[in-house]
């Protein structure tokens, strides 16, 4: 294995179809997917010779913590399917790496289980479910636990339509089924390794942090229609929810700027740009196209990390010299916990780390720092239009919260 594509093709062939697809594709025809990638490839660098690169490093500092790389474990639901207890391992190797990693509300282990792990920086990715008294208990454990971050998901508030996930008719917990049943039966070194593991010990997975109610009545929709949402969720849930946060309080899926400079009036400390990795809506803007825009409005008021589609460290060494403070990575130590457990999650990690690294030195760019625009040539016609000036009044209405 010598980069993350090379992961990828190992977890295909491990991996059912339809869990394999459920992580690995976008929403309806894909062109969100399609573009993050074009997008990044559209930039070229443009190095900077005779530097001194020899002392050169990817250690940075992100919300008063300083971590190894500027990187981030993102959220992903699916890492407890993709390996037995695969959340807790992927969040060894973070801890291992000295990088940050996010619990997501859907994930198959216990908040308390990851809070454990020694030395780790935890964040966990929070979805405002429909009743937001529930939402308001979980943060209340959330912070009972000790993580230090809450990342709440914003650009979610209906599911996405992934016609695949159906197709495959892969559910959670795991229903067989004659459409499912040849493609489990198909990775017999998944059934057994996995599947068959969870049922001999600590039986067949389940969301762990959801309420009982919603356990029983979402698990066993098919794959990315389990997690209950919310589409009444406004500006005035997110002060209120700041209000009731103590921690660090990040807002993930900005991408028009006027947004962006309203989660930082409500008290954002921070902003994930991103497309949902391409999942949620087809045809968005690619993450790494709005970073330059919400960047200039915020004009370094807050750290503003960006996700979707990376896979290279040439692609975060673009991000960091657009002035991103981090990059958020969701499949690819997905797909290294897949082949290789804990030790395949952190090879993984130290593949990009090494990449960005490496690119960095030849850009002439010793630190994290140094990385700049000058460093890039980026495509005319990457400047958005004038948006809309929108109001979101805050009101006193009763919302769950308080």
């Amino acid at each position: 294995m010598y980069n993350v594509a090379d992961y990828r093709a190992a977890a295909r062939r491990r991996l059912p179809r339809g869990l394999f697809e459920f992580v690995d594709r976008g929403t309806e025809d894909e062109k969100a997917l399609a573009a993050a990638r074009d997008a990044l490839d559209e930039i070229k660098f443009l190095p900077r010779t005779l530097i001194d690169v020899s002392q050169r490093t990817t250690r940075t500092t992100l919300l008063g913590r300083e971590i190894a790389a500027p990187l981030v474990v993102a959220p992903t639901g699916a890492a407890g399917l993709m390996a037995y207890q695969g959340e807790l391992q992927v969040a060894r190797a973070a801890a291992a790496a000295d990088i940050p990693f996010t619990l997501a509300t859907g994930s198959l282990t216990a908040i308390e289980r990851i809070a454990e792990i020694e030395g780790l920086a935890k964040w966990f990715q929070l979805y405002i479910w429909p009743d937001k008294n529930l939402s308001r208990e979980l943060v209340a454990r959330v912070a009972r636990a000790g993580f230090e971050a809450l990342v709440v998901t914003v650009d979610v508030p209906v599911p996405s339509n992934r016609e695949y996930n159906f197709r495959n008719g892969f559910t959670l917990p795991f229903r067989p089924s004659r459409r499912n049943l040849l493609d489990v039966l198909s990775h017999p070194r998944w059934l057994l390794g996995v599947l068959a593991r969870y049922a001999m010990t600590t039986g067949l997975p389940r969301y762990e942090n959801l309420p009982e109610s919603y356990r029983s009545r979402f698990t066993s929709a098919p794959m990315g229609r389990a997690m209950p949402k919310s589409d009444s969720v406004t500006w005035e849930d997110l002060h209120a929810l700041r209000r009731a946060w103590d921690g660090r309080l990040i807002v993930k899926g900005i991408l028009a700027p006027d947004d962006a400079e309203r989660a930082v009036s409500v008290g954002a400390d921070a902003l994930i740009v991103s497309t949902h990795g391409g999942r949620m809506l087809d045809s968005a803007l690619p993450a790494i196209r709005a970073l330059p825009a919400v960047l200039d409005r915020i004009e370094g008021r807050v750290p503003v990390i960006v996700d979707s589609g990376f896979s290279r460290g040439s692609d975060i060494a673009k991000a960091l010299a657009l002035g991103a403070s981090a990059v958020m990575t969701g499949r690819a130590p997905l797909f290294g916990v897949t082949v290789g457990g804990e030790k395949g999650a952190a090879d993984v990690i130290e593949m990009l780390r090494t990449e960005t690294l490496r690119v960095m030195g030849l850009l002439g760019a010793p630190t994290v720092g140094d990385l700049d625009r000058h460093h890039l040539c980026i495509p005319d016609g990457w400047q958005l239009p004038s948006a809309r000036a929108m109001e979101y009044p805050l009101n006193s209405k009763e919302n769950g919260w308080e």
